[in-house]
C-alpha cells in the first residue's frame, strides 16, 4: 500500500537527521485539499528535540522531495508543522486499472493469511422467540467473519444455543401441565413466556418446573424428553429459515448440553486450586486476580454449571474440533461483566485458549417504542421486523412505476438491507433505535441507498455496453473525489478487521457512494462523442465493484436493478 511506502520514506530521512527511531502516524486527512496523506513526524520530534516544528517540517519535505516517487505529485507544510502527501495523476489512473483488474477481489487483504478463525454469533436459544436482539448478534458477527475472511483467514462460523437450564424446563413445564398443542416454534415461545410468569406466581408450578429441569439434566422420563424433542426441533427448523434470510450458513453448532457437563468436570477438577466452595455453590473470585472484576457461581448448590462453566467448557471443545488460531466471541453488552471473570478464569484453566479469544459485545436493538423482554412476552420478533420492512418497502415499489420482476424478493432483500446497516452504521457497543422511514430511505444515509447507488451504476455500465463504449482509466482527466476515495478500501478493511469494527466499511461506503451521486449529478457519463467517456465509465465500473465488494463484507445484498 502506499500509506507503507510514505511511511517508509518519512523514518528513512528521520534516520539520516538523527531522528530515527521516532513514532509516527501517516493517515489520511479530514479534508481532501490537505491532500491524501498527512504526517505528525515533524510535531513529534520538534516536541522531542525541541525547536520549530514548522521549520523541522520544511527540512524533512526538502529531504523527502530529493527523491520523489512517480506516485506523489507534491508535498506540504500545513500551518501547525504536519506535512501533507498529494498523490498523482499515475498513481490514480494505475490505482484505477488496479481496481478494475481485480474486480471481486479488490479489497482483499493478506493480514491474516494463513490463520484459521472461529467466529461465535446469533446464539439464539431453542425454545425462545427469535427477537430482534439476535438480529443485532447476527449482523454484526457475519459483517465481522466476512471482515477476517476478506483478510486471508480461514474461518468457521459457529452458534452456541442453550437447550438446558430454567428456561427450558419452564416452556417444557407449562406444555406439560397445560396440554398445550406445538405445531410451530411460535407455540413453543408462547409456552416459555407463560411457563415464565406461572414461575414467578405459582410456588407449585416453580416447584413443577424445578424438577423437570433436573429430569432433563438426568434423562430418561419419556414425557418430559418427547416435549423437550419436539420443542428443540420446532424452534430450530425456525431459527434456520431466519439463517437463510440473513445470508448466514453456521458450520458448527454446539449446545449447552454438551457443554454444560464438560464445564462442570472441568470446575470440579480444579475446586481448592482456581474455584472454591461457598455456601454450597462453587464459585470462582475474579476480584482475587483484577480489581474490576467480581465473584461469579460456575456451580450451583444444585451442582449445576451456569453460564460461566458453560463457556469455560465450550472453549476447549471449540478447540478440539477446530484448532484455531483466533476465537471471536459476540454476545450482547448485558453479558460483558459476566465474560470478563470467565476469561480470567480461563487465562488460568487454559492459557494459551484465552490469548486466542477476543470478546465482543454489542448493544440493544430497540423500537421507538422501548425495550423488549422475552420472559415476559414484550418481545419483538425478527421476523415481525423483517416482515414489517418488507411491507413498507412493497408499497414504495407499488408507489413507483418502475417495472419490477420479482417484487418480494427485491422487497426482501431491500428491508434486511435497512436492517443490518441500521445496527452496523453504529460501533458494536452501541444501542440502535430501529426507524422505519429513516432506515428504508432509498437517500442518505441507510443500506437502500447503498443499494440504489450500486444499481445505478450498474444501469450506467448497461448504457456504455449498448453504446459500444469499454471502460478505459485515462491519464488526462482531471482526478475525481471518486479516485481519491477509491483505492483507500483495502485500507479501510483491514483497519475494520482489526478493530472488529464493520462501521468503518459502512462509513466509507456511504462517503464513496455521496461522491459518485454527485458525479453522477454533474457529468453525463455515456456519451459517444466525449474522449473522456471511457475514463468515467471507468469510474462507474470502479465504483460499482467496490460497493458490491463493500456490501459483501457487510452481509448486505447488491441488487443489478432497483
Amino acid at each position: 500500500m502506499i500509506a507503507d511506502a510514505i511511511k517508509g520514506q518519512i523514518s528513512h530521512v528521520l534516520e539520516s537527521l538523527g531522528y530515527g527511531g521516532t513514532i509516527f502516524v501517516v493517515e489520511h486527512p479530514a479534508e481532501m485539499t490537505h491532500g491524501d496523506y498527512s504526517t505528525n513526524a515533524a510535531l513529534l520530534v520538534a516536541k522531542e528535540a525541541g525547536g520549530d516544528p514548522r521549520e523541522l517540517a520544511k527540512r524533512l519535505v526538502s529531504e523527502i522531495s530529493k527523491a520523489l516517487p512517480e506516485e506523489i505529485d507534491k508535498v506540504e507544510v500545513a500551518d501547525a508543522g504536519f506535512i501533507n502527501f498529494f498523490l498523482s495523476r499515475k498513481f490514480f489512473t494505475d490505482s484505477l486499472k488496479t481496481t478494475l483488474e481485480q474486480g471481486e477481489k479488490f479489497g482483499k487483504t493478506a493480514s491474516l493469511v494463513g490463520k484459521k478463525a472461529m467466529v461465535e454469533y446469533t446464539d439464539p436459544n431453542p425454545f425462545k422467540e427469535f427477537h430482534i436482539g439476535h438480529l443485532m448478534s447476527n449482523t454484526i458477527g457475519e459483517a465481522i467473519s466476512r471482515l477476517v475472511e476478506w483478510s486471508g483467514a480461514e474461518v468457521r462460523r459457529a452458534c452456541y444455543q442453550g437447550d438446558v437450564g430454567i428456561h427450558v424446563a419452564k416452556a417444557v413445564a407449562e406444555k406439560l401441565s397445560s396440554g398445550a398443542e406445538w405445531s410451530a416454534s411460535a407455540d413453543v415461545a408462547r409456552s416459555y413466556t407463560e411457563g415464565s410468569r406461572k414461575y414467578e406466581e405459582d410456588v407449585s408450578f416453580r416447584e413443577f418446573a424445578n424438577e423437570v429441569n433436573r429430569k432433563i439434566y438426568a434423562g430418561g422420563d419419556r414425557d418430559v424428553h418427547g416435549a423437550y424433542d419436539l420443542g428443540k426441533k420446532l424452534t430450530l427448523e425456525h431459527f434456520e429459515k431466519m439463517y437463510k434470510t440473513l445470508g448466514t450458513k453456521f458450520d458448527f453448532y454446539f449446545f449447552e448440553s454438551r457443554s454444560a457437563p464438560f464445564g462442570k468436570k472441568l470446575v470440579e477438577e480444579r475446586i481448592g486450586d482456581i474455584f472454591e466452595e461457598s455456601d454450597g455453590a462453587i464459585v470462582f473470585r475474579g476480584e482475587r486476580h483484577d480489581a474490576k472484576l467480581h465473584t461469579r457461581v460456575f456451580l450451583t448448590k444444585d451442582k449445576l454449571p451456569t453460564y460461566e462453566a458453560k463457556e469455560l467448557g465450550l472453549a476447549k471443545i471449540k478447540y478440539d474440533l477446530y484448532p484455531y488460531d483466533l476465537s471471536i466471541v459476540i454476545t450482547g453488552n448485558e453479558v460483558s461483566d459476566y465474560f470478563k471473570v470467565v476469561l480470567k478464569a480461563m487465562e488460568l484453566v487454559f492459557p494459551d485458549l484465552a490469548k486466542k479469544t477476543n470478546h465482543i459485545s454489542h448493544g440493544m436493538l430497540r423500537l421507538p417504542t422501548g425495550k423488549m423482554s422475552s420472559r415476559t412476552g414484550e418481545v419483538v420478533s425478527a421476523e415481525w421486523l423483517i416482515e414489517e420492512a418488507k411491507r413498507k418497502v412493497n408499497e414504495k415499489i407499488e408507489a413507483s412505476d418502475r417495472e419490477i420482476a420479482d417484487k418480494n424478493a427485491l422487497a426482501e432483500q431491500v428491508a434486511v438491507a435497512a436492517i443490518k446497516y441500521s445496527i452496523l452504521k453504529q460501533s458494536p457497543g452501541k444501542d440502535i433505535i430501529f426507524d422505519f422511514d429513516k432506515s428504508l430511505s432509498f437517500e442518505g444515509d441507510s443500506g437502500p441507498y447503498l443499494q440504489y447507488t450500486h444499481a445505478r451504476a450498474n444501469s450506467i455500465l448497461e448504457k456504455a455496453n449498448e453504446a459500444s463504449i469499454s471502460p478505459s482509466a485515462g491519464d488526462n482527466f482531471p482526478e475525481t473525489e471518486m479516485e481519491r476515495l477509491l483505492y483507500r478500501f483495502p485500507e479501510i478493511v483491514e483497519r475494520a478487521e482489526k478493530e472488529f469494527a464493520p462501521n468503518i466499511v459502512v462509513t466509507f461506503l456511504v462517503e464513496l457512494a455521496g461522491s459518485f451521486n454527485h458525479f453522477y449529478a454533474q457529468e453525463q457519463i455515456v456519451d459517444v462523442g466525449d474522449k473522456n467517456s471511457p475514463h468515467k465509465v471507468a469510474l462507474s465500473v470502479a465504483v460499482r465493484n467496490v460497493l458490491k465488494n463493500g456490501l459483501k463484507i457487510l452481509g448486505i445484498s447488491a441488487p443489478e436493478r432497483m
